[in-house]
């Protein structure tokens, strides 16, 4: 078979469908992705996709990461008596500026169910869903905060709805349970993270019942997910404007507060951020943006900072929970403690979604290993994320402002509503 690569561009939640012009040798005039064929080995079809990605759209490689490669999937057009290998690539970038090149007749940033309402080449839904998110990649992300995953949660279920909405074979009831099912693993993924649950039931919530509306429902909520995400880190930086001179200090790398701090324009303080380190990976993040960053292990922070003037710590938040407490990153509690005897506030960053209609907090652990994996009869604890209580917590700031207690509690009721769906 002939082998070739199709790479999606995916920007936020949307991907970039492209609409192939009379240029192109096959399949003029219908949509597809970015494609070309394989001109090497298939082991190295990456090496192909980037440099498609660059001709056709003028994304080069510096401006778009790899998220996954998918399995190749075989295709057989008996219309046109053609047989493809087709190799699917998952690229994200932060910009959505193409460059066309004569092979592109159109373009358009769209919702990937979008691929089931027009002409594309074929299995062109069946090569997405090899590169597209999934529970277990939910489950198992060890690098994002609840922000990104919460969106990747609601892709999953997104994909799910439009896929079960084709399917002749079934009824609307077990349409529905399908979709449920689906739905249930993604609420129960992330314990520890409020926004994927939140979300998800909202989700479901608003479809009523009716599994040909959960697409259109999932859709509005990953919309709505991503402006409260930015007007959380937009309300942020316009608090941080106000204080005084000093640095910044945060840990780990929340999607809402890295938002907020690099439009700071301040000095920043960067924990490492054991276990995993993500301190890191958002300190050369900032400097990269141009930041002035300052990077410290999380054992020295409470002596750095108390050698530097700080204006205030910026974190975020996997849960807010209804009393006001917050569950973070495993040094969050740890920095707050130090913000109240240095005497700055600690603000947490993040959309409304992050309110827990619960109080329990889930104790997600990396394994002990990491720590210890010596011989000797040692207990390890090796945690995730801890509570910082509410009292340590200057302000939760989201798309609303910042919320004071009642104003959590009330966030916290209403998303109860939510999960009503499941029952």
């Amino acid at each position: 078979m002939t082998h070739v690569v199709t790479v999606f561009l995916r920007e936020g939640a949307e991907v970039l469908l492209i609409r192939r012009s009379d240029a192109v040798g096959t399949y003029s005039g219908l949509w597809g992705g970015v494609s070309g064929y394989v001109e090497g080995a298939p082991e190295d079809a990456l090496v192909d996709a980037r440099r498609e990605l660059r001709e056709e759209t003028g994304v080069d490689t510096g401006d778009a990461t790899l998220v996954r490669a998918g399995d190749p999937l075989d295709v057989v057009d008996d219309e046109n008596d053609r047989e493809w290998t087709v190799h699917p690539f998952l690229f994200e970038t932060d910009s959505r500026e193409v460059t066309p090149n004569e092979e592109l007749a159109d373009w358009e940033w769209v919702q990937p169910p979008a691929m089931l309402d027009r002409p594309t080449v074929p299995n062109l839904w069946e090569t997405y869903r090899r590169i597209a998110p999934t529970v277990d990649g939910v489950r198992d992300d060890e690098t994002h905060g609840a922000a990104y995953l919460s969106v990747r949660a609601l892709e999953v279920l997104r994909d799910e709805a439009a896929t079960v909405a084709f399917d002749p074979g079934d009824d609307e009831r077990r349409k529905w349970d399908r979709i449920a099912a689906v739905a249930r693993e993604l609420r129960d993924a992330r314990p520890g993270m409020a926004a994927v649950e939140n979300r998800v039931n909202r989700a479901m919530f608003e479809a009523d019942s009716k599994p040909e509306s959960v697409r259109d429902a999932t859709e509005t909520v990953i919309r709505d997910a991503l402006d409260a995400d930015e007007a959380a880190a937009s309300r942020a930086t316009e608090l941080l404007s106000t204080l005084n001179e000093g640095s910044i200090a945060t840990l780990s790398r929340s999607g809402t507060a890295t938002a907020a701090l690099s439009d700071a324009d301040r000095p920043l303080l960067v924990a490492e951020s054991r276990p995993g380190g993500e301190g890191v990976a958002a300190a050369e993040a900032f400097a990269a943006d141009g930041l002035d960053v300052t990077l410290t292990t999380d054992a020295a922070l409470a002596h750095v900072v108390a050698e530097r003037e700080v204006a205030a710590a910026v974190v975020g938040a996997d849960t807010v929970f209804p009393d006001g407490s917050v569950a973070n990153k495993v040094g969050t509690r740890t920095l707050a403690l130090v913000a109240e005897r240095e005497e700055f506030p600690l603000y947490v960053v993040a959309a409304a979604d992050k309110v827990s209609p619960r109080d329990e907090f889930v104790a997600e652990s990396r394994p002990g290993s990491e720590l210890y994996d010596g011989d000797e009869p040692v207990d390890v604890e090796n945690p995730l994320f801890d509570r910082t209580p509410a009292d340590l917590v200057s302000g939760v700031v989201t798309e609303m402002g910042v919320l004071t207690g009642d104003d959590v509690a009330t966030a916290a009721a209403k998303r109860r509503e939510w999960s009503d769906w499941a029952r």
